[in-house]
C-alpha cells in the first residue's frame, strides 16, 4: 500500500498510469487490497479494474459504491465501458441495473448499442469516440474544432481524421500528420484531390469476425481501423490496443486447450469449476489410456518372454508423443495466425510427414545402435529401429492432418487434438514394437 501512495505522491495526475497502478495492487494482499484502492484516483478506477486479472474485479466492485462504480464508468471510453458492464452484470445484475440506470444517457445509448454484437464480432471491440469532418470543410475549421475537442477531453488517442458525405458514409481517412501540411484555407476535398498520395480508407464491417480485423491490422500494420455497416456507415474504430489484447488472449486460449485446459475456468478463483473442467479432459485421456494398454495386452506373451521388451516399448511411444506434439504445435499456430490456406493442407502434410521421416530414420538408428549395445540381440536393435521409423511418421502425418481436419470442420483445432494425437503415438507405438518383436524375435 505504501508503494502505491509512493507512486501516486511521485507523479503527476496526467503522468499516472492504470497498468502501474494494477501492478502494484497485485502484489498485496486482502487486507492491503481494500485499503489500497481507496488511494486510487477515482478518474482511473475503471481503467485499473479492467487492467487487473477478472478475478480481481469481484474485489473492485465490492469496495466501491454504486455512485463510485457509475462515476468510474462515465470515465471509460466506449468500449471499455460495454466491457465494464459486462463483467458487472456477471458479478452482480442488481448492481449493474443501478449502475446503467444512473449513467448519462449518451454512454447508456452507446453500451446499449455495443452490446448488440456477438463476442467474437468486430462491432463489440469497437469504440464510438472518432473525429469526422464533412470533405467540404475547410481545414483551418477542421482543426479548431479538433484542438476544442481535445481540450475538452471529448476525443483522445486520435490518429486519424475521417473524411465523410453528409450521410455519414466514409470516404477518407487523413493521418493526423497530413492534415497538418494541407493548405488550411483550401477545403478537405481540395487537399485530397490535389495530393499524390492515396486517401483511401482501410476499413471493415462491424460484423467482421474479430480474427479478421486482428489479420488486418497485421498486414497493414495498422494504429487505428474505421468500422463500417453493411452501407459503408462510419460507426466507429478499433485501436491496436484492443487488438494487442485480442492477440494474447487468442495466444492464452490456444496453449490451454492444446493442454485440455478451459481458459475461462482457469482465470476464476473456483477451484470445483476449474477441477471439472479438467476432469473432463483426464478422463477421455483415461479412456485412450486404456486402448493403449489394451493394445499392450495383445502381447502379454511376448512381454513376459523377454524383459527388454518392456524396458524398450516406452521410448518408441515418448519419442512419437513428443515429434507428434511438434508437428501439431506448429501447425495451430499457423493456422491460428492464418498462415495456411485452405489450399495448403497437403502442402503442410508433406512437409510434416518429411520432417518427422528424417528425425524417423536418424534416430531410428541411433536407438537401434542403443538396443543392440545393452541388450546384445542383433535384430533388437532392428525392431526398435523400425519401429520408431514408423511412430515418428505417423506422428508426422496425424500431427499434421488432425488440425487441419478439425479447422475443415469449423471446430478449434486446439481443442481435442493432443488427446486424439496422443493416442494414435501411443497406439501405433506399441503395437508396432511388439508386433514387430513377435514377428522378427519370436
Amino acid at each position: 500500500m505504501y508503494k502505491l501512495q509512493e507512486y501516486l505522491d511521485s507523479h503527476e495526475i496526467s503522468e499516472i498510469h492504470p497498468s502501474e497502478i494494477a501492478k502494484i495492487l497485485k502484489k498485496l494482499d486482502d487486507s492491503e487490497f481494500s485499503d489500497a484502492l481507496k488511494l486510487v484516483p477515482k478518474n482511473l478506477l475503471g481503467d485499473v479494474a479492467l487492467a487487473l486479472p477478472d478475478r480481481y474485479f469481484d474485489d473492485v466492485v465490492e469496495n466501491l459504491s454504486v455512485d463510485e462504480i457509475s462515476h468510474a464508468v462515465s470515465e471509460l471510453e466506449s468500449d471499455d465501458q460495454a466491457d465494464f458492464m459486462q463483467e458487472l452484470e456477471e458479478h452482480d445484475e442488481n448492481i449493474a441495473i443501478e449502475v446503467f440506470d444512473s449513467l448519462h444517457q449518451d454512454d447508456q445509448e452507446e453500451i446499449t448499442q455495443l452490446k448488440k454484437y456477438e463476442e467474437d464480432e468486430a462491432g463489440s471491440y469497437m469504440q464510438l469516440e472518432i473525429f469526422t469532418a464533412y470533405k467540404d470543410e475547410v481545414v483551418q475549421d477542421v482543426i479548431k474544432r479538433f484542438a476544442h475537442l481535445r481540450k475538452e477531453n471529448e476525443i483522445e488517442n486520435i490518429q486519424n481524421l475521417f473524411i465523410t458525405n453528409t450521410d455519414n458514409k466514409l470516404r477518407y481517412a487523413v493521418g493526423l500528420d497530413d492534415l497538418l501540411i494541407f493548405d488550411f484555407s483550401k477545403t478537405v476535398i481540395e487537399n485530397i484531390e490535389a495530393s499524390e498520395d492515396s486517401f483511401e480508407p482501410i476499413k471493415a464491417q462491424d460484423r467482421d469476425d474479430i480474427k479478421e480485423i486482428v489479420h488486418i491490422f497485421e498486414e497493414y500494420d495498422l494504429s487505428v481501423l474505421a468500422i463500417v455497416n453493411d452501407y459503408g456507415v462510419l460507426l466507429g474504430r478499433i485501436t491496436s490496443d484492443d487488438i494487442y489484447d485480442v492477440i494474447q488472449d487468442g495466444a492464452t486460449e490456444q496453449m490451454y486447450n492444446l493442454a485440455g485446459v478451459d481458459d475461462e475456468a482457469e482465470d476464476d478463483d473456483e477451484i470445483i469449476k476449474a477441477a471439472q473442467k479438467r476432469a473432463t479432459w483426464l478422463g477421455l485421456n483415461l479412456f485412450t489410456a486404456i486402448a493403449a494398454s489394451f493394445v499392450i495386452a495383445l502381447f502379454a506373451d511376448t512381454l513376459e518372454s523377454m524383459v527388454a521388451f518392456a524396458i524398450l516399448m516406452p521410448i518408441d511411444a515418448s519419442m512419437g508423443g513428443n515429434a507428434g506434439t511438434q508437428t501439431l504445435t506448429v501447425v495451430v499456430r499457423q493456422l491460428a495466425l492464418g498462415d495456411i490456406s485452405q489450399g495448403d493442407a497437403m502442402r503442410i502434410i508433406k512437409k510434416e510427414v518429411l520432417i518427422s521421416l528424417g528425425n524417423g530414420f536418424l534416430f531410428a538408428i541411433i536407438a537401434g545402435i542403443i538396443a543392440f549395445l545393452w541388450f546384445d540381440i542383433k535384430l533388437l536393435g532392428v525392431v526398435i529401429a523400425l519401429s520408431m521409423i514408423i511412430n515418428l511418421l505417423v506422428a508426422g502425418f496425424f500431427g499434421a492432418s488432425v488440425p487441419l481436419f478439425l479447422k475443415k470442420l469449423d471446430v478449434d483445432p486446439a481443442i481435442g487434438s493432443t488427446v486424439i494425437l496422443t493416442t494414435v503415438t501411443d497406439v501405433v507405438g506399441f503395437f508396432s514394437f511388439l508386433g514387430l518383436a513377435t514377428y522378427i524375435l519370436l
